[in-house]
């Protein structure tokens, strides 16, 4: 009953928001697959059918698969860029002594064959006649048999065969907590193909992209095992493991020695399971009837903090669905697996141990992931910021909200982050392709913390009524539908009425800094004269608070030419006046108080700390 009601609602939300723009389109992919897990060699064999719509304007002769599993192997791209790179994931490589040197070689770079991974391809037929198929690396290219035409389907069927890898990043086999099977990334999955065409991105360790698809995954694997993950489990009566229902015999033969799960999975991007034979097994009850799974391991150091994160993982739910919109599935599991944390549809892998504040804190970032990557599903890898950074955003606006002792900016970390790269020179654009950093720590700031700084500032740009209104058209107007840069942009002018095409141009696509400084002040005539200069090149409205000698503060309000906008007086305490606007070609503006030099105590621009204005010590005037 839960699938069929989850499908309907599915179904008649996305056909909604296909009905407000009629020039839209995206393809879909339909699922079946059955798969037998070895779990002694770790390797297992899979079939696979897929029955592919081509909803586009163009007849596709070509198509293209995803084998991640063939990055882990000595020579691939990802082993290639984790020798290059400056700065390596700590994950990805040992250190070795070489001479009297220590150095960081890739773990890549030395795995066995039974250490590797991979996916390999046979037996691929498109409707029943055999097509050609060329493996590039993590890339299957398939040359068609007849071309798929516009609007309509074709079904694709294959076998493959699977390796999991030595666990180095996100998916493997016996992570440093002792979970056996961290499977991610794990199935020959079809690339997007959308108005920009396709992306089929080799895998070099950074994000994904996906089509629109409905699953149904059979997996037999011994009977021990407990697995979670994407989906909904269809045969809970015959696998037990905590998940039957209450006091329902489960039916399995005793003598059985493996057990087959079969989920299904509607309208995701992906589907990702982990497995272990000595989870334990918890389910509560979240917002709206949503089943919050917590699979964890058997381990009295730190079974405690997993059961105290369960009440805190509803509170998160409630909050992150009141402030962007509600969580749409009728699941979501938090599972101990992984080498980190990593948002998955429907789920999370994340490390199990360290402290309570730590776990509260991953499972938040990656219950978060949840609206911006698993229902809005931007492409990640050309706009890692529209996911990592709104993500983040999420995550420290709904932690703070729910805290006992709440702060004023809870995003005080993001701006420290960003400032630093600023500082360190080595920053690129926001529209640079994930894999083409130079630096992780440079990809990190420019996708977590500057990507959370394109919402904070808007709270300074529009206000906060007017973000967060933002944040729930958003949600609402592009779900399921893998928004671009401009879909944030036009939703913000949509609700505020304000012009921000600046906004999104010198923020993500330059690397444009905000300076802006108080040049002078100095006495007129009983009056004070404030002159205001523009010393970065990205502009901005300007927020200004004088504060005066006998305790009284007044706000002035600057807006900015070419965004055409008011904002509403954020302090309705303070008296707020508001100036001509300043438009950027002019490098300075000035206004005067009628009030001498001496009554003033202090100047500030940007009281609120919303501005990343990357050299504060010339925001303040003190006498």
């Amino acid at each position: 009953m839960k699938k069929i009601l989850l499908l309907s609602f599915l179904t008649l939300s996305f056909g909604s928001l296909i009905a407000q723009s009629t020039t839209y389109w995206q393809q879909h992919a339909d699922y079946k697959m059955e798969v037998a897990m070895d779990v002694k060699n770790y390797q297992y064999k899979g079939k696979q059918e897929l029955v592919y719509t081509n909803n586009s304007q163009d007849t596709l002769n070509k198509v293209y698969y995803h084998l991640f599993n063939n990055a882990f192997q000595p020579g691939s791209e990802m082993d290639a860029r984790i020798q290059s790179i400056k700065d390596p994931d700590a994950r990805m490589v040992t250190k070795v002594k070489v001479g009297d040197k220590e150095i960081k070689e890739s773990r890549i770079k030395n795995l066995a064959p039974n250490e590797i991974g991979y996916l390999r391809i046979s037996n691929f037929m498109q409707d029943g006649v055999a097509a050609v198929t060329k493996t590039v690396g993590t890339i299957l290219e398939v040359t068609l048999a007849k071309p798929i035409l516009p609007n309509s389907k074709t079904t694709f069927t294959l076998d493959f065969d699977g390796q999991v890898p030595v666990q180095i990043r996100r998916s493997g086999r016996n992570n440093a907590e002792g979970v056996a099977l961290s499977m991610a990334q794990w199935y020959p999955k079809i690339a997007e193909f959308d108005f920009e065409g396709w992306h089929a991105d080799p895998y070099i360790a950074r994000e994904f992209h996906g089509v629109w698809s409905n699953f149904d995954v059979k997996i037999t694997i011994d009977k021990d095992f407990v697995l979670g993950g994407t989906g909904y489990l269809q045969n809970k009566n015959e696998i037990g493991h905590g998940y039957q229902d209450s006091g329902v015999v489960v039916t399995t033969p005793k003598k059985t020695k493996t057990l087959t799960w079969h989920f299904n999975a509607p309208m995701v991007h992906d589907f990702t399971w982990a497995a272990d034979k000595d989870y334990i097994h918890d389910v509560v009850k979240g917002p709206n009837g949503v089943d919050l799974h917590f699979l964890y391991k058997n381990n009295p150091k730190f079974i405690e903090n997993w059961k105290n994160l369960q009440p805190k993982t509803v509170e998160l739910m409630k909050i992150f669905n009141e402030t962007v919109g509600n969580y749409p599935y009728k699941q979501y599991s938090v599972i101990q697996g992984g080498d980190g944390g990593m948002e998955y549809a429907m789920c999370t892998l994340i490390l199990g141990q360290g402290s309570f504040e730590g776990l509260v804190g991953v499972t938040a970032h990656e219950l978060a992931h949840s609206w911006f990557q698993h229902v809005l599903a931007s492409n990640e890898s050309k706009h890692g910021w529209m996911d990592e950074g709104f993500t983040s955003f999420l995550d420290d606006y709904g932690t703070n909200e729910i805290s006992d002792s709440k702060v004023e900016n809870p995003f005080l970390n993001a701006y420290r982050g960003y400032f630093s790269m600023v500082n360190s020179g080595k920053e690129l654009p926001q529209a640079t392709h994930a894999d083409r950093f130079d630096e992780n720590r440079v990809y990190s700031i420019t996708s977590y913390s500057k990507g959370e700084l394109f919402l904070t500032q808007l709270i300074y740009l529009i206000g906060k009524e007017n973000l967060l209104k933002t944040l729930k058209k958003y949600y609402k107007d592009f779900q399921f539908k893998h928004p671009t840069p401009n879909d944030i942009k036009r939703s913000a002018e949509r609700v505020s009425g304000a012009n921000l095409d600046w906004y999104l141009m010198d923020w993500t696509q330059t690397t444009n800094t905000i300076d802006y400084g108080i040049k002078e002040v100095k006495e007129n005539a009983n009056q004070t004269t404030i002159t205001l200069e523009r010393l970065g090149r990205m502009p901005m409205p300007i927020d200004l608070l004088v504060e005066y000698t006998d305790g009284t503060m007044e706000s002035f309000y600057i807006p900015l030419r070419m965004m055409s906008f008011k904002k509403e007086n954020t302090n309705p305490a303070v008296k707020r006046t508001v100036l001509s606007d300043w438009a950027w070609a002019f490098p300075t503006t000035e206004f005067s108080i009628a009030k001498p030099k001496n009554a003033i105590k202090k100047i500030t621009i940007d009281p609120s700390g919303l501005m990343a204005d990357v050299k504060p010590e010339n925001n303040v005037y003190k006498q």
